[in-house]
């Protein structure tokens, strides 16, 4: 069991891309370094790569009531979307911060499960939100981007510790 520090808002490597995955056996101790961080968490819900410092597009998202029913996310990539909600969500890399962000209600995913298998998934609500945010960070985004210029001032004047190297334009 390995868990891993989470990285913070402010570290760079949470604006980096993430790189596909070609050998799925070469990133299992990453699945099971982002599970055994993830569970380690009081109420995290999902977690990818770059949050603990890795380049590859690799994401877990659990949202069962018991957590024990993780889904395993290697190259994932939305292939449709519909509806659009707007609900609370937080971050492990920004502890104590929640906002009301606008995400799809439904959407399609495509990705390779644990063993390298294809497979797809229609998630909604709090599944496709939570599956969403994780994307987000494998695209080098954290949730408070989707925020008004001017509230994600607000936070980083609130919040100095949170501010980037490298502010997004």
């Amino acid at each position: 069991m390995t868990v891993r520090p989470i990285l913070p808002l402010s570290d760079p490597s949470l604006r980096r891309q993430a790189l596909p995955v070609d050998d799925v056996q070469a990133v299992q101790y990453l699945v099971d370094d982002l599970l055994d961080t993830l569970y380690a968490t009081r109420n995290g819900v999902g977690m990818a790569a770059n949050q603990i410092g890795e380049t590859f597009a690799v994401a877990v998202v659990d949202v069962s009531d018991g957590r024990n029913a993780p889904l395993v996310m290697i190259n994932p990539r939305l292939v449709a979307q519909r509806g659009r909600v707007r609900g609370k969500e937080g971050c492990l890399s920004v502890p104590g911060y929640r906002a009301s962000i606008a995400r799809a209600e439904v959407i399609e995913l495509a990705a390779l499960d644990r063993c390298g298998q294809p497979f797809s998934l229609t998630a909604c609500d709090f599944q496709a939100a939570a599956i969403q945010h994780e994307l987000d960070h494998l695209g080098g985004r954290v949730f408070v981007d989707h925020l008004p210029r001017w509230r994600q001032r607000w936070v980083y004047w609130r919040h100095p510790q949170w501010l980037p190297a490298i502010l997004p334009v």
